[in-house]
């Protein structure tokens, strides 16, 4: 303890670059780590601007799948079509939080996809609830097997569905 207290005393700078270390270590500490606890809640409804009398039709479906004790996720996920629309539809999931979360239509399935392969649809919404994401025009949902939830930060697969 002596040594650390003679190495700061009456070095102003090196007082400071600890202070700034230290300041940046708890940042990091932060980003990397709050993931782990922070959940986050929404709960769209998948008849936004559809009159009650119309029924969504379900192209495919699947469940969200285990990868590891810290990226998992529960819950169906399905694509319905409403109204000439086509909707990639989280009902009542729960995802694990990471930094920088993101959602796929893979051509592929078991959790394996490409970028260049796959179809963006955007940030993850919400680790827990029901969400929507639409596929854009023109798209072909056949052609796409699962749903992938990737972590773009670390490059890290988060969950998958299988689609059937």
């Amino acid at each position: 303890m002596v040594v650390v207290t003679r190495f700061f005393f009456g070095h102003p700078v090196r007082l400071g670059g600890a202070a700034v270390a230290l300041v940046v270590a708890a940042g990091l500490a932060w980003y990397l780590g709050s993931p782990l606890f922070l959940r986050t809640y929404t709960s769209e409804t998948l008849r936004a601007a559809a009159p009650a009398a119309v029924a969504p039709g379900v192209l495919a479906q699947g469940e969200l799948r285990y990868v590891d004790s810290v990226h998992y996720g529960k819950g169906p996920v399905r694509i319905v079509e409403l109204e000439g629309r086509r909707i990639v539809r989280f009902d009542g999931v729960a995802i694990t939080n990471a930094p920088d979360i993101h959602v796929y239509l893979s051509r592929e399935t078991g959790g394996k996809w490409t970028e260049s392969t796959s179809l963006y649809l955007g940030a993850l919404r919400a680790t827990d609830g029901s969400f929507n994401y639409e596929v854009p025009a023109g798209m072909t949902v056949a052609d796409y097997k699962s749903v992938i939830v990737w972590c773009r930060a670390f490059g890290v697969l988060i969950t998958w569905a299988d689609l059937t």
